[in-house]
């Protein structure tokens, strides 16, 4: 962890899922603006997203990256385009997008599909509106998106022209377009960037558009108190701008995914391209270091997804053949793992460590040797060296860790409650943090603990004991999905599953609504109450 040692409380909750009054169907970057505000109120100093950036067409999985760079236009917040605020003047929408619109605001989930096709609709208008007042004349709003193209051409040369070609192919992914563009050859793409200019410069004015509203909600959470942090996905699709102008640097005849493990016993196949290690290390890693600088440009702190990946990928051939870690050695495996910690820690940014899954002994201790923390979530919290393997009591968590009641994978506490075994349910009530809060704050004893507590429901009473008992843990930073704080059932994501309501989680309630609702009123009451009581008010 790159920042000072501190305890704090945090939420996760996908920015898709806090759409405010004003929003699209979706939650925008706009929505930043009143969520912090209503954590700050808890006490609640950290608001942990899931990635930005911008997804495949057709995809709705933050983790289906076509970019591991440009944020995804979809969280664009109208409203503050001043080109589309000029226009609605006009009646902007016709009527059936207004009609669409007034459908998705009022939806209980997000619909990816007609969200994106009425905000594209929309920007299109917005840049048209540009083009024709502002870049044709080289006005104060032109001459600032020259300059923001200019101090990211690093990144976003290479992402505006794939997107533009992207879409003249049809959206038809690289490796089936033409061969001198599929090959990268300079003439090709030099004709394609005249021939494309102001699609080129669409792609670019949509995220000049993405970080001017993103500089905005970055000032509000830091005036609240509260830290952005983000994901960096461990991969992007095989289908983006990064591999496009890498094809060195991947292989393309396996895949990458997870051995078995508790979420999938066959282990899952992502098809995602795999890394070529040797080459990537022959130029300094310089495509990790960049998605390191652009990450720490855009939040406080990110999440490495899947670190153990960094370490040894497991790959699958498409051919069929047995799937294999590379590298393949335990020292290589640790020596890689190491440098791709420093390159992230060198971004400046606070790192934390998804080491979730079978993660293997020598990575746990590689990450405590870099002063790393990983996540202690506390259905899996045992003493799995011990007999019977007892769960952990959270006092016990490491410093140097992330406390968690669960991630966007898991199902929410009152799930696993409902599902687990009444020995497990009876034993983690038993842990010390938990049944003193069960208790009403009397010192527990085995016989204190009530003997029904294994055959009882999910109630207020268990779920907030187990809250409190992560509040109370000693690991300097926790984070609780929005989900277990309500007692939800509501799941983000069913690992190994491609399902249509996979990643279409909203609130209940718009998020700048949320203090005037009884129920979250009296959570943020209880968050702050527990921050408080547990030295996590920072």
């Amino acid at each position: 962890m790159s920042a000072p040692s501190r305890r704090r409380a945090g939420l996760l909750i996908p920015l898709f899922s806090f759409p405010s009054s004003t929003s699209w169907g979706i939650g925008e970057i706009g929505d930043v603006a009143p969520m912090v505000t209503w954590l700050a109120a808890g006490h609640q100093h950290v608001l942990q997203l899931l990635p930005l950036n911008e997804m495949a067409p057709g995809q709705q999985s933050p983790y289906s990256a076509i970019s591991g760079m440009a944020i995804d236009p979809i969280f664009i917040s109208l409203p503050e385009v001043p080109e589309f605020e000029s226009l609605a003047a006009d009646g902007a929408l016709s009527p059936a997008d207004f009609a669409h619109l007034v459908a998705m605001r009022g939806a209980t989930h997000v619909d990816y599909a007609t969200v994106r096709a009425l905000k594209q609709r929309a920007l299109t208008q917005a840049f048209d509106y540009f083009w024709n007042t502002s870049w044709r004349r080289n006005d104060g709003r032109a001459r600032a998106l020259q300059a923001f193209l200019s101090e990211q051409a690093w990144w976003i040369d290479d992402y505006a022209l794939f997107r533009a070609v992207h879409h003249q192919e049809g959206e038809r992914p690289w490796f089936e377009w033409p061969t001198a563009l599929r090959t990268r050859d300079q003439v090709a793409l030099d004709q394609a960037r005249d021939a494309l200019a102001r699609d080129v410069l669409f792609y670019g004015y949509l995220q000049w558009l993405a970080a001017e509203q993103w500089s905005r909600a970055r000032c509000t959470a830091a005036a609240a108190g509260v830290a952005l942090f983000g994901d960096l996905p461990f991969m992007v699709d095989g289908d983006s701008a990064d591999v496009w102008a890498r094809q060195h640097q991947f292989r393309f005849d396996v895949t990458a995914g997870a051995p078995p493990d508790a979420f999938s016993e066959t282990g899952q196949d992502w098809g995602l391209p795999v890394c070529r290690w040797d080459v990537m290390a022959a130029d300094g890693f310089s495509w990790l270091r960049d998605r390191a600088r652009r990450s720490a440009a855009l939040y406080d702190g990110y999440r490495v997804d899947h670190l153990v990946g960094f370490y040894r990928t497991y790959v699958k051939p498409r051919d069929g053949g047995d799937a294999f870690f590379t590298p393949s050695e335990e020292l290589d495996q640790v020596a890689l793992g190491e440098t791709v910690l420093d390159v992230f820690n060198a971004s400046g940014a606070e790192i934390i460590a998804e080491d979730l899954g079978i993660v293997p002994t020598f990575v746990r201790q590689s990450l405590a040797r870099k002063s790393t923390p990983g996540f202690c979530i506390m259905r899996w919290e045992r003493e799995w060296d011990t007999d019977g393997q007892p769960f952990r009591d959270p006092g016990a968590y490491p410093v140097r860790s992330v406390a968690a009641s669960g991630t966007h994978d898991t199902e929410p506490l009152a799930i696993w409650w409902e599902t687990a075994t009444d020995e497990d349910r009876e034993s983690i009530a038993a842990l010390p943090s938990v049944a003193r809060h069960l208790l009403n704050g009397r010192e527990p004893s085995a016989k204190a603990v009530n003997a029904d507590v294994a055959s009882r429901p999910y109630d207020r009473q268990i779920r907030d004991a187990l809250l409190e008992a992560l509040f109370a843990s000693s690991s300097e930073l926790l984070l609780l999905t929005v989900q277990d704080v309500f007692g939800w059932r509501d799941r983000i994501n069913e690992p190994a599953t491609v399902a249509p309501e996979n990643w279409t989680f909203r609130l209940p309630w718009p998020c700048d609504r949320l203090a005037d609702e009884p129920e979250a009123q009296e959570r943020r009451a209880a968050l702050r109450a527990w921050a408080e009581r547990h030295g996590r008010d920072a």
